[in-house]
């Protein structure tokens, strides 16, 4: 190869498609993809041209990189166009209720699972390179029976289906059955697809509106929510790097990575935070409801592959002044 070929080759621009762009942890996957320069970026949303998709566009590189692609997880056709093209999808789009759903086959398992179906059907009719799917340590831990209080779940585990619908927790079974669901069909048909499984994601806001995962915190701030457990947690930005990392990691192919950085009681939470802003109007309830732990995880593969976190302070720090400029707590 002459120097110019070689040339070329360093300025070729990879083409990816990510799934519910204006999300929360989709939004700094964008950000990530963008500012490593050799992406071009789809990114799917329901209306390019509402305004809380605006700050997708506001994000370096964008104007030059980033195109928005009207898509509706549910319409086969829509989600075809997006991925047309693309070297590797990002599946990231998935419904976090934020209140007990009336119709959990509808409003949960319809676009969690069947959203993900149509999403691999139609990438691997596009000959796409690697899909990363975006499930959640909810496919793993939500098994009371093979795993035990004091074990540490690790990729070999899954949630039980039958116990998710027994105690009506849509949620865990939504993630479990398209998490399944997308490794199977990586196995049916030789695309490579790789999952990816983070706990309660906190970290800074990029979008302007509040996600279900963030106003949960808030909640817990306000003394809204009283219920004492320990949680597993990761910023934000930890996990689009984590994204990015299986994507391009070649080894990664066809596997299901943890992605959790820390395990903390609310209570404990709540202490940090009142400790690093002692300013700060925090609402203490008077008597925590102490609630089932959450099973510890591991994340030893995904830091195998050189995966690092922050420290929860910074994720503290920059979680608490991203809601204080958003207006979200005084």
């Amino acid at each position: 190869m002459d120097g110019g070929d070689a040339g070329k080759t360093r300025t070729m621009k990879k083409t990816v498609c990510v799934t519910g762009a204006g999300g929360f942890v989709a939004s700094w996957l964008v950000q990530r993809l963008l500012s490593r320069g050799d992406y071009l970026v789809r990114g799917t949303v329901r209306d390019p041209s509402d305004p809380k998709n605006a700050h997708l566009m506001a994000l370096d590189g964008a104007g030059e990189r980033l195109r928005l692609f009207k898509a509706d997880l549910l319409d086969r056709a829509s989600v075809a166009a997006a991925v047309a093209g693309c070297d590797g999808v990002f599946h990231v789009a998935s419904p976090v209720p934020a209140v007990e759903p009336t119709n959990p086959d509808v409003e949960i398992m319809a676009p969690a699972v069947t959203g993900t179906q149509n999403m691999l059907e139609a990438s691997h009719a596009a000959n796409v390179r690697r899909v990363v799917v975006v499930s959640s340590v909810a496919a793993v831990i939500a098994n009371p029976t093979s795993i035990p209080d004091d074990a540490v779940a690790d990729e070999d585990c899954w949630s039980d289906e039958d116990y998710c619908r027994a105690t009506k927790n849509w949620y865990c079974l939504s993630k479990t059955v398209a998490e399944r669901e997308a490794l199977a069909y990586g196995e049916r048909t030789g695309m490579d697809v790789v999952t990816v499984c983070p706990p309660w994601v906190l970290g800074p806001l990029l979008q302007p509106t509040v996600n279900a995962t963030s106003m949960g915190f808030v909640k817990y701030l306000k003394g809204e929510n009283t219920d004492e457990k320990r949680r597993n947690m990761v910023d934000v930005r930890d996990v689009a790097d984590a994204l990015v990392l299986t994507y391009e990691t070649p080894e990664a192919a066809g596997r299901r990575y943890i992605c959790s950085a820390h395990a903390m009681k609310v209570s404990e939470i709540i202490s940090l935070v009142s400790s690093l802003y002692p300013d700060l109007k925090l609402h203490y309830p008077r008597e925590f409801v102490q609630k089932e732990d959450e099973k510890g995880v591991s994340s030893k593969r995904l830091q195998a592959l050189g995966w690092k976190f922050r420290t929860v302070e910074e994720t503290l720090r920059d979680t608490i002044d991203s809601y204080k400029a958003a207006g979200i707590l005084n």
